[in-house]
This record gives structure tokens, sequence and C-alpha cells, in this order.
């Protein structure tokens, strides 16, 4: 029961590491790291040339089990998950019936009973008295809100981004304010209640504006970005691509640019995934029949590495945190770092693997990604789970 794992380059944002060292694990925890280990008996996993981080943590996806088991199920994602690098998952309740009772919550998770968070993703709560209620009994639990802020009034049949592109196909747009006032209403929300409150997939500059501003007085708001919306403009859309077809949708450049500086700069905590999978018929329609929503377990870590580390030069260490002790932190979870005596939650990343992204090799049911062709460089080799190699490539 005891594994090295040699000479990869360890880097843990939670303590600071960053060098060349041998990790020692022991009954499925970390028992020690330094610059050379060398145990009689054990297990040695050579990764010269690979960097070893933190299991990645997702913080938001849809398994879609119960109730849509056809579009994914706990086996997929979890082997999807697994085949990304990821080590946890907090799955969105959005499923039929809702994971709100304590008997869902045990079926899907048998390990380890218990909501994490609570969330309206998919179906955002428009009353402001009731989002304040929720707030107040989540914090009494020490839970935190994840909300998606869409204001449904301004919605309205809308299918994508609101401007140039939206008009150029026709297609009714959804404005950058939908988001924007009901990201300033939880914030305001969260500063009079003095209670935390998270903001899932922001996807405009003024909710970057908002979350900064909110930080500087000191109120207990953070936020996710999903690889999707760090990386594509609404363009994607062109040739009415319902795979492209999110929500929140694919924005403009100019938000491009503002949350990759809000990454940089500390005020988005979190990458989630948002990883939605559908059934190929409900996304081979009329674009504003088709469902909203991407795949992203398998890809996030390479979109990542390839379209915001190499070619945005923003630093691995950065979006490394962004992917483990970031979420973690979110979640109030003893996970995303190194540390001597936790589980041995591991992702071992090649990050001068190249490869081509195919939706058909997808351990996911779900097929529906804009990303399917994308030459990536970097991916998660090897994934580990309490001591335990889940997925391998070595």
């Amino acid at each position: 029961m005891k594994k090295v794992l040699k000479g990869a380059r360890v880097l843990d944002p939670s303590q600071k590491i960053d060098g060349i060292k041998d990790i020692l694990i022991v009954d499925g925890h970390i028992a020690d790291i330094k610059e050379e280990i060398e145990i009689s008996g054990a297990e040695v996993i050579d990764l010269s040339g690979k960097i070893v981080t933190p299991g990645l943590i997702d913080i938001h996806a849809h398994f879609r089990e119960p109730g849509y088991e056809y579009k994914e199920d706990i086996e997929s994602g979890s082997m999807s998950a697994a085949a990304g690098g990821f080590t946890a998952v907090a799955c969105m309740p959005n499923t039929n019936p809702p994971l709100d009772n304590s008997a869902l919550i045990e079926y899907v998770d048998m390990a380890q009973a218990g909501a994490v968070a609570f969330s309206d993703d998919g179906k955002p709560v428009a009353s402001s008295s009731l989002m304040r209620k929720a707030m107040v009994y989540a914090a009494m639990f020490d839970k935190v809100i994840i909300d998606h802020c869409e204001d449904p009034t301004l919605f309205e049949g809308g299918q994508i981004n609101e401007g140039r592109v939206s008009t150029l196909l026709g297609l009714a747009g959804i404005p950058k304010a939908a988001e924007e006032i009901m990201v300033a209403r939880d914030i305001l929300l969260a500063k009079e209640m003095q209670t935390p409150v998270h903001i899932a997939h922001i996807s405009t500059k003024g909710s970057v504006e908002l979350l900064r501003w909110a930080k500087r007085e000191g109120v207990r708001a953070t936020c996710e970005v999903t690889p999707h919306h760090l990386t594509l403009t609404e363009e994607a859309v062109l040739g009415f691509d319902t795979n492209a077809k999110v929500n929140p949708p694919l924005r403009t450049q100019e938000d491009i640019d503002a949350l990759l500086e809000g990454l940089k700069d500390g005020t988005i905590d979190a990458i989630a995934t948002d990883h939605a999978p559908h059934h190929f018929d409900e996304k081979d329609l009329e674009f504003d029949k088709a469902a909203f929503g991407m795949v992203g377990l398998e890809t996030a870590l390479g979109v990542i590495l390839t379209k915001v580390v190499e070619e945005k030069d923003i630093p691995i260490n950065t979006v490394i945190e962004k992917m483990t002790i970031g979420p973690a932190k979110v979640l109030g979870l003893e996970l995303g770092t190194l540390k001597i005596g936790v589980p041995a939650d591991i992702t071992v990343i090649d990050i001068n693997k190249e490869w081509t992204v195919d939706k058909d090799k997808f351990f996911s049911k779900g097929r529906n990604t804009p990303f399917h062709g994308f030459k990536l460089k970097g991916k998660a080799v090897m994934t580990i789970v309490d001591g335990k190699v889940t997925y391998s490539e070595i």
C-alpha cells in the first residue's frame, strides 16, 4: 500500500510548492514530499518530465442522474472526470427529481452523504426576497449559495449574446445586463446579510468589475469562470453551431480579456467546467429549439493549458490554483492540496503532450462540444484518488 511518485515537478499552490520532488503515498494518504524518497517495497512510478498537482476539482458539473441517464450517469460522468484529471466533482441538482433531500444525495454519493452547497443552477431565483432567505439559511449550516445569475425577464427566449452576431443570425439575444443585474443583487444581499455567495459561470466584463468591487468592500462573494467563456467568442455560433449554444452565452473578446484579467488579479476564484452533456437529438435541431450546454470535463485542462497558459501567458501556477485549492476554499472542503496526511488525490499532467480533441472517444455520453478537432497541448495522463489510479495513459 505504498507508492512513490518520482521525479515530477510538484506544483501545489496551497503550499507554494513548485519544484522537482518525490511524493510518498501510504495507505491512500500523502505521507511525505521531499527531493529524494527511497522506500523498500514501495511501488515506484517514474514521472520525470511530468507535472504533479493536487487533484483537480470541478465545482460545477451536471451528471444528469437521476432522471436523465440517457445524457449522462454517475459512472460515465465519473470516468469522464477521471480522464480529464478531476478527482472531485460537485454535481448540480437540476435532475429529475431534483437532488434536494438526503435520500437522493446518499443515492448519488454513498461515500459522503450531504450537500456541500446549494444552487438554483438551471432555473435562476428571480425573487430577491427568496434569495435573501436562502443565503441566510445556507449560512446557518456554513454552506454557500451557488447562484446562476440571470434575470429571467431579460432573457425572454434569448439564444445567444445580444449584439452583432445575434442580429446577423436573426436570433433573439441575451443581454449582458441579464447577468450583471443579478450579480449586483447577490453582492448587495451578501453585503447586507454578511453571508457568502458564489456566482456561477460569469461571462461579462461587468460581472468581473462588480465582483472586484465586492472583494474590495470585504463582501464574501466568490465566482467561477468556464474554459469556454475564457476562450470562445460569440462568433463560435456562426453557422448556427448548436454545440456552442450555452447559458450564459459566449460573449465578446472584450469580455474574454476582462475574464482573463480577473484570473490574474484574483477576482475569479475558480475555473469550472459547467459540464452539460446532452443527447445528440437535443442538439441536432433548429438553433432556437436546441438545448443549452456543452461537455467539458475531458477538454477543460487541455483548453486552459493551450489557450490560456500558452497563448495568453497566464502562469500555470495561477490556473492550477483556480482548479484545486480555489474551488476547495469556496466549498469549505479539505481538498485541493498535497499536505502531508490528506487523502492522495493527485493529477499528473504531461505539459508537452500534443493531442486532438475527438468527441467520439469521450468517456462521457455527451458529444456536444465546439472543441472537436481542436489541437491542444497539455493533458492529464494519470489521475489518482485516495491513492488509487483511476485513469492512466502512462
